[in-house]
């Protein structure tokens, strides 16, 4: 178990999961120290600000000056400085490639073998799956996507190095501080309060979901339970929650009524994963979710009641 005070680096820590994260491991009685970018503009932490135990440092993961003084004192390291999603990564091939590859690359030759690493990646990484045939952390790796690819290439370093355990996340969905409405349960039901309607491409496409809180969850589980899970991957998901793209809008449409959505005959979603997965493997440690997809979905529609704005993604 982790004991408090316990020193964790965060790196990107402002963002979508990590103002979830850095929060409630200060909540914890942990040490947290973010090195972040703050790309867009993000006032997320500012809950943070009151501890004594937070630091926060802008700056660029890539940087090995920074990096170097930043792991001096660290007990945990958390890597989630990324650029996310494929849109923005074939945005920028450059940055995707030397954030989410390069930086992890660096990180794990700076770090000593003493300091423990959660790292999150994508089970994205798992393509296109056969039909009916859930993934598990030992199914092939066919990333289809420049960022599935520059994740599942750092999962192997990171994993290589040792005393570390990854976290291969579903499409995770739900409120954070620095919101995303890119992520497509956000999307959808964003789309559903207030447009009333979505048009699908590909609606038969399957993957697997998971909330905010259970992802933080998961990484606070890893922490706890580290000695026992460690040098391993586990997927995080819902069970539940293995849906076709026409199979989420319908339970968005159970508990907004007036969501109408439609299959398009024809075109296509330039994102081509499909794949359903098993998380029996995180489950068999003892964690277990708490967010089913349908309290995230009540919370969502909480959530736009609130925010009306666009400005909220990663594109």
């Amino acid at each position: 178990m982790t004991t408090q005070q316990t020193h964790v680096l965060v790196t990107g820590g402002a963002g979508y999961i990590g103002s979830v994260l850095c929060k409630q491991l200060l909540d914890r009685g942990h040490r947290v120290t973010v090195l972040d970018n703050f790309l867009y503009r993000q006032n997320s932490l500012l809950d943070c600000c009151p501890f004594d135990t937070f630091r926060v440092v802008r700056g660029d993961c890539r940087d090995e000056r920074i990096v170097t003084d930043l792991l001096h004192d660290a007990d945990v390291i958390i890597p989630l400085a990324a650029l996310v999603g494929a849109p923005l990564c074939n945005r920028d091939r450059v940055g995707a490639y030397t954030i989410n590859f390069e930086a992890v690359q660096m990180l794990t030759k700076l770090a000593s073998q003493q300091q423990q690493i959660i790292f999150p990646v994508t089970n994205s990484g798992y393509g296109i799956g056969q039909p009916g045939v859930p993934c598990t952390e030992d199914s092939p790796l066919r990333p289809i996507s420049l960022y599935g690819e520059t994740k599942v290439k750092a999962e192997r370093v990171v994993l290589d190095r040792g005393n570390a355990i990854t976290l291969r996340l579903a499409t995770v969905f739900g409120a954070s501080p620095r919101m995303r409405m890119d992520l497509l349960v956000n999307d959808f039901v964003w789309r559903a309060v207030h447009d009333r309607a979505v048009v699908v491409f590909e609606g038969h496409c399957k993957r697997n979901y998971i909330h905010i809180r259970d992802v933080v969850k998961a990484f606070l589980h890893s922490m706890d339970h580290f000695e026992s899970m460690k040098n391993r991957a586990y997927n995080v998901g819902l069970d539940d929650a293995n849906l076709s793209k026409v199979e989420l809008c319908g339970e968005i449409q159970r508990h907004i009524p007036q969501f109408v959505f439609f299959e398009a005959p024809i075109g296509e979603d330039p994102d081509k994963r499909d794949y359903i997965v098993s998380n029996e493997r995180i489950l068999s440690t003892g964690f277990t979710p708490d967010w089913s997809l349908e309290r995230g979905i009540l919370e969502l529609s909480k959530c736009y009641t609130i925010v009306t704005g666009t400005g909220y993604g990663n594109v």
